[in-house]
């Protein structure tokens, strides 16, 4: 059976360290979408380490990693991250598997991200500039390179084939960049890429299911991100949510088991887009500093707000989430009130639901308010040492998303994570 973690909110969430806490428990932690874009930090013996494209189970020496076919893979980062890793004493070359059918992300996709988004000026969608939505677009439009290709002999012709086609786009954008270094790059990592173990990762990972083994697929992003059910168009390239298993993977539906959906115990947004419970004043400057919210890939500071039981038990709703991981409970600490958007009131109508077009829409959160608990929670170990008043926060959240909060993480160590 399949298990799956993933985003409730705008990504960010902690998912990292939440695998990194599951992966003992599982054969085989799988990447199912998304590319670089992704930013999963962990500790490693105290040491803090953000993977990119390698699954967050690389440091746990029983476990395979499978990159699926959902994934844009950039071969540079990929190799920067291997030789990472190995410092760390993790082998790639023995625990990583690569999709033949996971698209690759060239460097001509890094340049039209960037002409993209520059003509978008105050519209910009707040892209990581990785190369990441032009890969996709070039995977839906069939035109691009997937990995299997780099074991054909006629690799680097269809990659100039390509190059040519991207290069009449960005001269129809007026765009011009040496990219000179960045293609010398990409064909160094695509030797080092061959190097490692390609499989038909479809055939590959239905195999092991069959032979009893027992998978966690690891989410890129979050729910709101999500092409179809986000809040488009600030949202990323791929499908964030619980159906992007079975397209990212190549597994039926009747094997997702447990679907662990991470929530902040508050709401974090990075880039443009609608937030409907942002904070634009000091408590909101606050939140980002106690929360140290800062891009884990871009550096770029986070747009911080209450917890959002709207866009949360939509969510919940669109994932079919079973379980839920409440991360950075501990920011709250100091902290009080607290406040929980219980309703939009869109156009002076209140409502539960997300508008469609979320980003048109005139909306006021509904906010509760909550006690704080004004207590060093990094030391709780378990669910009694929690204080009540934190308890009370959780309860409620509990009884308005569909799905229960069963641990929280009360800090960024391994460790700091208390069952409920």
């Amino acid at each position: 059976m399949i298990d799956v973690i993933l985003g409730l909110q705008w990504g960010d969430e902690g998912k990292g360290k939440i695998v990194d806490y599951f992966a003992p428990n599982y054969d085989i932690i799988a990447r199912f979408q998304g590319g670089p874009n992704a930013g999963h930090t962990l500790y490693v013996d105290g040491q803090k380490i953000v993977l990119h494209q390698i699954p967050s189970g690389v440091f746990h020496n029983h476990t395979t990693n499978l990159i699926g076919s959902g994934v844009v893979l950039d071969a540079v980062t990929l190799k920067r991250e291997c030789e990472s890793v190995a410092k760390f004493g993790a082998d790639v070359r023995k625990n990583m598997f690569i999709s033949k059918r996971t698209h690759l992300i060239l460097p001509t996709h890094r340049a039209l991200d960037k002409a993209s988004e520059l003509q978008k000026g105050d519209g910009k969608i707040g892209s990581t500039l990785k190369g990441i939505g032009p890969a996709y677009m070039d995977k839906t439009g069939r035109n691009g390179l997937r990995v299997g290709d780099l074991l054909d002999k006629n690799f680097t012709t269809n990659y100039i084939k390509l190059r040519l086609k991207h290069q009449r786009l960005l001269d129809n954008h007026n765009f011009n960049e040496d990219i000179t270094a960045w293609e010398e790059e990409f064909f160094e990592a695509v030797e080092f890429l061959r190097s490692l173990n390609i499989v038909d990762g479809e055939y590959f990972i239905n195999e092991k299911i069959r032979a009893g083994k027992k998978v966690l697929a690891e989410g890129a992003q979050g729910s709101m991100l999500d092409i179809d059910f986000g809040t488009f168009p600030f949202v990323t390239s791929s499908n964030t949510i619980t159906a992007g298993v079975m397209s990212g993977l190549g597994v039926a539906p009747q094997l997702v088991r447990d679907v662990i959906g991470i929530t902040k115990a508050y709401c974090t947004r990075v880039g443009g887009g609608p937030f409907p419970t942002e904070l634009h004043d000091a408590t909101g400057e606050e939140l980002r500093k106690a929360g140290n919210e800062f891009g884990a890939t871009t550096g770029r500071p986070r747009r911080c707000g209450w917890i959002d039981l709207v866009a949360l038990n939509y969510a919940c709703m669109i994932n079919g989430v079973t379980k839920v991981v409440m991360t950075k409970a501990d920011v709250l600490d100091k902290f009080t009130p607290l406040q929980v958007c219980t309703a939009y009131n869109v156009n002076g109508v209140e409502t539960d639901h997300i508008p469609f077009d979320i980003c048109k829409a005139n909306i006021e959160p509904v906010l509760q308010s909550f006690p704080g608990w004004n207590t060093d929670t990094t030391v709780c170990k378990t669910e009694n040492d929690l204080p009540e008043t934190m308890r009370t926060y959780i309860q409620f959240i509990n009884e308005r998303i569909g799905a229960p909060v069963k641990w929280v993480s009360n800090g960024p160590g391994r460790d700091q994570i208390v069952p409920l």
